[in-house]
């Protein structure tokens, strides 16, 4: 693709601020809420407030990375910020209420999001600065806080219905560390599914953002494609880690919520 071409494209496709925007959207969220309250979803408020939510938060973080750009150190303080809130969402969206239970849930999501990191930037495939960084760091950081949020949301719901198999595996003289694990192992395949299957079907079903947004940046369909395939291999890696990680935690007591940790004492 000649520059001439990247050139056009991406002013075919970059979505421009003016009236024009602000009528698609009015007209999105309208239908949207239309709809709901017609089908009588009980999400239909939430449609416009979201709306307005996620425009002022985009609006704030486009100021901060306009600055996080600049300097890798910057890069690196706006990336723990972010990995900083990935935990409390996650905490908060898997009942997790102490310090150290939120820390636990930290560590699982590091033990998948530095690995990845740490290869990419290393191997110098891409460059540590802070164009490069802040995307690819906020993409696996996302990512790891999906898995973390999944397994201990299946996991503690596995353990909370399978008390009395607990108690079995106890009873037989077996520790708490290989009860858990051995609950927890049935579904947690599942937390790893989803990234599986949007490997799977990259440029079938959908075109995944980092190839859109290699595209709107003026890179050819090739590079796109490999910034892509090298962000979807690094999902697919952290979130395995993150998974066996979360559960060794669990099996430990570290990764528990308050309830969990009362019933399954040793």
């Amino acid at each position: 693709m000649t520059p001439e071409c990247s050139a056009t494209t991406v002013r075919l496709v970059t979505v421009e601020l003016g009236w024009q925007l602000g009528l698609a959207l009015v007209l999105l969220v309208g239908l949207g809420t239309g709809v709901a309250l017609w089908g009588r979803l009980p999400t239909a408020k939430s449609i416009p407030w979201v709306a307005l939510r996620s425009g002022a938060q985009l609006l704030a973080v486009s100021l901060i990375v306009g600055v996080a750009l600049s300097e890798v150190w910057l890069a690196l303080i706006f990336v723990s910020v972010m990995f900083t809130i990935g935990v409390f969402t996650t905490s908060r969206r898997t009942g997790l209420r102490t310090w150290r239970s939120r820390g636990a849930a930290g560590l699982a999501m590091l033990a998948g999001a530095l690995p990845v990191l740490a290869i990419i930037f290393l191997t110098g495939t891409a460059p540590l600065n802070g164009p490069a960084l802040v995307p690819i760091a906020s993409i696996i950081i996302g990512a790891m806080m999906t898995t973390q949020t999944l397994v201990g949301r299946r996991g503690f719901a596995e353990l909370r219905g399978n008390l009395p198999e607990y108690a079995a595996y106890l009873s037989l003289g077996l520790e708490r560390t290989y009860a858990v694990h051995a609950i927890v192992s049935h579904s947690l395949h599942e937390a790893v599914i989803p990234a599986l299957d949007q490997t799977r079907t990259a440029g079938l079903v959908t075109l995944p953002g980092a190839y859109v947004g290699v595209l709107l940046g003026g890179g050819s369909p090739l590079q796109a494609a490999a910034a892509q395939v090298l962000v979807l291999v690094g999902i697919n890696c952290g979130h395995t880690c993150t998974a066996v990680t979360a559960r060794w935690l669990m099996a430990r007591g570290w990764l528990l919520p308050p309830d969990l940790r009362e019933r399954l004492r040793p």
